[in-house]
């Protein structure tokens, strides 16, 4: 099988503890893991990656504190303010999968304008999930599909194949390599369906220090795997 990587996932993880560790806010780290999408975005372009999502804000995100969770509701704006010059530069295009109406309306306007402004870029897709839950997409999917079915836009024969067009990931190839950082060994409600054949890579670094060198490393280990999809070696 081939081991071209076309999509690439990162589960952002460790910005609080690596700000903690320097007896700093949590803001701090989470500044700190912004500034660092932006070198891995690029990095990855660089690898030829057409893909790469971003777990950004899940919707269990909500239940840490007021002052953290409106931080975060900032940083897209923050983040955008400073580096989409560099990412036009890039020729990334930028999207957003997640509950995007549940989001603040500053946040929703950061987001409608950071699409806009990519939109005729060529090079690799930002894919940032804000306010995402796979547990919520798969079940926001089986409601599409069944109201589809019942106003007699389809037959009720959906197959695993069709299901993906139901997903927020629907123009996209599933996920080839998953990267969790920070030492965790779980999913954490990320692309559950998308991830179903997809390599994974733990470590233990803190997301702020996991460099453009350490990204390519990991797909470097990434090339040297043998997917066989449930096939006999």
């Amino acid at each position: 099988m081939s081991n071209s990587l076309q999509h690439l996932a990162i589960i952002m993880d460790g910005n609080g503890r690596w700000a903690a560790a320097l007896g700093k806010d949590r803001s701090f780290g989470h500044k700190k893991g912004a500034d660092n999408m932006k070198n891995l975005a690029i990095k990855a372009s660089e690898l030829d990656i057409k893909v790469l999502t971003l777990y950004a804000f899940s919707t269990e995100n909500w239940k840490r504190s007021e002052k953290e969770v409106n931080y975060l509701m900032k940083l897209p704006g923050l983040f955008f303010d400073v580096y989409l010059k560099e990412i036009m530069k890039a020729n990334i295009r930028v999207e957003f999968i997640g509950f995007i109406d549940k989001l603040p309306a500053s946040t929703r306007k950061v987001v409608k304008n950071a699409v806009e402004s990519t939109k005729m870029n060529t090079g690799m897709l930002l894919n940032l999930a804000v306010n995402y839950g796979s547990q919520q997409e798969i079940v926001q999917a089986v409601k599409d599909y069944t109201s589809d079915v019942i106003e007699g836009k389809r037959e009720n024969d959906l197959e695993v194949a069709d299901f993906s067009n139901y997903l927020m990931t629907k123009e996209h190839s599933h996920v080839d390599l998953l990267i969790r950082t920070s030492g965790e060994f779980r999913l954490s409600n990320f692309l559950l369906w998308q991830i179903s054949y997809a390599e994974l890579f733990f470590t233990d670094t803190l997301f702020p220090d996991f460099t453009p060198d350490l990204l390519e490393e990991a797909v470097l280990a990434y090339s040297s795997r043998d997917r066989r999809f449930g096939g006999a070696k």
